[in-house]
């Protein structure tokens, strides 16, 4: 598998953090993909792939709703932790090791391809679009879930990938809405829903701990909070609480299908 240097960046970054994404992580609350496929109709034992799967949490809620569910991951170690938490809560879940721009399906092979909080790590979300395109069937459905930046906000969405950056270097890009729609739009994806919710990070010093960020990245995210424009503390809602440094991150919701 011949990977760039983003992919290589967070196929490692996972590697050494896996073991913080599984029991006890923000991730693991799924209310947001059970709402997203809310009122959607699929067949008994549809087939899912969940890119990107992480630790798996939205592999597992999937396999809780009934779908058959491929669990796909970069990182050897995150699959590790995926069949390990299938195993504690009695899922059958397949995994499969592979990168988000090629996958390595037939044409027509999934009725929900899914993603969750994790394009921002990707080399090239244009071909993460066309690939998952490519292997829905006619009908099926594309759900991505991942932070976003404002279509017409420049300083904020700068000042947002400065502190991202810092804090874990596999992070790439954030996608404005907008954006997103476009890449949809040129796969031959149909949006059906797209919404923007905020999600509260509650404590700066547990998102550092997350992605192991250094003394040196830490103390640079600091200065970037300390010396934000009122519009972006306006924007992601920054605040301490009890000593603690607060923020409100935004989340875009993106349902699309493919014509059948």
């Amino acid at each position: 598998m011949s990977l760039d240097a983003i992919q290589l960046a967070a196929r490692e970054q996972f590697q050494k953090q896996s073991e913080r994404y599984a029991k006890g992580h923000i991730l693991e609350d799924t209310r947001d993909v059970t709402a997203a496929l809310d009122g959607l109709e699929f067949p008994a034992g549809a087939e899912a792939l969940d890119v990107a799967t992480g630790a798996g949490h939205t592999a597992f809620a999937l396999a809780r709703a009934g779908f058959r569910v491929t669990a796909s991951d970069l990182t050897p170690a995150m699959l590790e932790r995926v069949s390990e938490g299938a195993a504690e809560r009695g899922l059958d879940i397949r995994t499969r090791q592979h990168s988000a721009e090629a996958l390595p399906y037939a044409d027509a092979s999934f009725q929900l391809v899914a993603c969750r909080v994790a394009p921002h790590h990707f080399s090239s979300p244009d071909d993460f679009v066309s690939e998952s395109a490519r292997v829905l069937k006619p009908g099926g459905w594309f759900l991505l879930i991942d932070g976003t930046v404002p279509d017409d906000s420049p300083e904020a969405e700068a000042w947002l990938h400065q502190v991202e950056k810092l804090r874990d270097p596999s992070h790439n890009r954030l996608l404005p809405p907008r954006e997103w729609r476009s890449v949809c739009d040129e796969s031959g994806l149909v949006v059906q829903k797209m919404t923007v919710a905020f999600r509260k990070q509650p404590d700066l010093e547990w998102y550092f701990e997350t992605a192991a960020t250094t003394a040196e990245n830490r103390e640079k995210v600091r200065k970037l909070i300390a010396g934000a424009t009122e519009p972006v503390r306006r924007h992601y809602a920054l605040a301490e609480e009890e000593g603690k440094i607060v923020w409100w991150w935004p989340m875009l919701t993106l349902l699309a299908t493919k014509p059948g």
